[in-house]
């Protein structure tokens, strides 16, 4: 049985707008952290341009097999195993975009650090990378839901939590990105839009 995720169904559509709108002129995208798998058949489909790399962590390849494997699209290749606590990253080439959606919150910190140390091995110069959730802003919950899920995430998993905007950004800039948009997003998300600019 495929996995399902509720959410995923609600926000493929707001955020296939804003990755129409930076991905127009892509070729090789990396989705880092796929989940279920159905966000990759939803933008596949609808970016057929693109070549939609799915990962994740080995437990849940086989959900996003099922997907990709009903969808049959061309333009989505076999889901690769990958771990951001990996010392390096078995990726067939480098990718000219990235995308990743409500990971950071699941993710402990020094998994965030790690993250954005990988992602200058990993794309070209020029490349788009899009992130997709709630995040915090001076250190505050953007909204009274947000603050709710985010004490619920740390109830379940210490590590866990939403992340301040500024960590972030901080984060990004010291591995070569630059801000593109900080987009409003439904159920008080964010989409971050970089640039990554080799040295």
């Amino acid at each position: 049985m495929k996995p399902y995720s509720e959410a995923c169904a609600r926000n493929s559509a707001p955020i296939l707008a804003v990755l129409r709108a930076y991905f127009d002129d892509r070729q090789r995208v990396l989705e880092i952290g796929s989940g279920t798998g159905q966000h990759a058949v939803h933008f596949a489909a609808a970016m057929p341009w693109l070549q939609w790399q799915t990962s994740d962590r080995a437990e849940n390849l086989d959900g996003i097999r099922a997907w990709l494997d009903e969808a049959a699209l061309p333009n989505t290749p076999v889901p690769l195993q990958l771990d951001v606590d990996d010392s390096a990253w078995p990726l067939p080439a480098r990718y000219d975009a990235a995308y990743s959606a409500n990971t950071l919150h699941i993710m402990s910190w020094p998994q965030v650090v790690q993250l954005f140390a990988h992602l200058p091995a990993t794309l070209n110069s020029g490349a788009k990378l899009v992130l997709y959730g709630p995040f915090n802003y001076g250190g505050k919950p953007s909204s009274e839901s947000n603050a709710r899920f985010d004490a619920s995430l740390r109830a379940n998993v210490a590590t866990r939590g939403i992340r301040d905007f500024e960590a972030v950004a901080e984060l990004a800039t010291a591995a070569g990105f630059s801000l593109l948009e900080d987009r409003e997003m439904p159920a008080n998300n964010r989409c971050l839009i970089w640039q990554y600019r080799s040295a």
